[in-house]
């Protein structure tokens, strides 16, 4: 009976000390997970708030639905890392790293503070999902006319502070209207999502493409010079050249007219991308299937 009793002690001390520090914590830690809807200050914040409770050198984040892989601080020996779920929800994973084990004690805790960060990881999953819902062309899956708005202000503006190049291409599907007439919407819609394949294909995973309108697509190339530019044009005319699309019994090729312009200092939204879209212009002009190119002068 006293074995008993010690060990029903033991049970009930730990679990007063963690009932204890969760009523101390618990609604600081919640009520500062609310403020933001950003995965990265989530964690961070989260990180901040459980630090002197279980102390930890670095932790990462990993969300692979919204391509997330976020690491701060020191990579360690030891580390304590939890899948995150609700609902058949998933919400990444997330890793705590110090050169100390973890403790049964801290893991506990850690456990049951980890209850705090699950609604709001759901909130921003939300959040997140209709952002990508507002911002994709569905029929591409390539950013729309609204998110490309909003990212060409970011990006000049990131370009401009840390003097880095940023260049953009305006490319459009030579005589789609003869591929709607002669084989029907429903193959120019297969067309375009084959262009669209054929960009994201190509570009780097920091290039952001975009569906301008129509048969018209945009792709914004951060760090990447005019030259550079050029060269990624060249990339994506080659793969759309080299691509066959077949719809029924017909055997389909198409090509594209590309601009290209790079960011000047004194640029607007407005005269970046009309640069751009006059060069492309003269591309179809000129006869198509071809790059056109803004001229170099003043270039940042």
């Amino acid at each position: 009976m006293k074995h008993k009793t010690e060990n029903l002690a033991i049970v009930s001390n730990h679990s007063f000390a963690a009932s204890k520090v969760v009523n101390l914590h618990h609604y600081d830690i919640s009520s500062a997970l609310q403020t933001t809807l950003e995965f990265a200050e989530l964690i961070d914040l989260f990180s901040n708030k459980i630090l002197h409770l279980i102390p930890h050198t670095g932790y990462s984040y990993e969300n692979i639905q919204f391509k997330l892989d976020i690491k701060k601080g020191i990579v360690t020996e030891h580390s304590c890392a939890y899948a995150l779920k609700v609902e058949n929800l998933s919400l990444g994973s997330l890793k705590l790293m110090r050169q100390q084990r973890f403790s049964d004690a801290e893991i506990r805790l850690l456990e049951t503070l980890l209850c705090t960060l699950i609604y709001p990881l759901k909130n921003a999953s939300i959040y997140q999902q209709a952002l990508t819902m507002a911002y994709t062309d569905s029929l591409t899956q390539t950013n729309n006319r609204t998110a490309f708005n909003a990212s060409i202000a970011r990006e000049m503006s990131l370009a401009h502070r840390n003097a880095n190049h940023l260049s953009v291409i305006f490319l459009d599907i030579d005589h789609f209207k003869h591929i709607n007439d002669s084989f029907g919407h429903n193959c120019g819609d297969m067309a375009l999502s084959s262009v669209a394949h054929c960009i994201i294909d190509t570009v780097r995973e920091s290039d952001i493409v975009f569906r301008y309108g129509g048969e018209e697509f945009v792709i914004l190339l951060s760090n990447t010079d005019l030259d550079g530019a050029q060269i990624m044009a060249g990339r994506i005319l080659e793969c759309i050249e080299n691509h066959t699309l077949a719809y029924g019994m017909n055997f389909i090729k198409f090509t594209a007219s590309m601009g290209v312009s790079s960011l000047r200092r004194n640029d607007s939204i407005d005269s970046f991308v009309k640069r751009a879209d006059q060069a492309m212009y003269h591309a179809k002009q000129n006869g198509r299937n071809q790059i056109q190119s803004e001229l170099m002068e003043h270039a940042l």
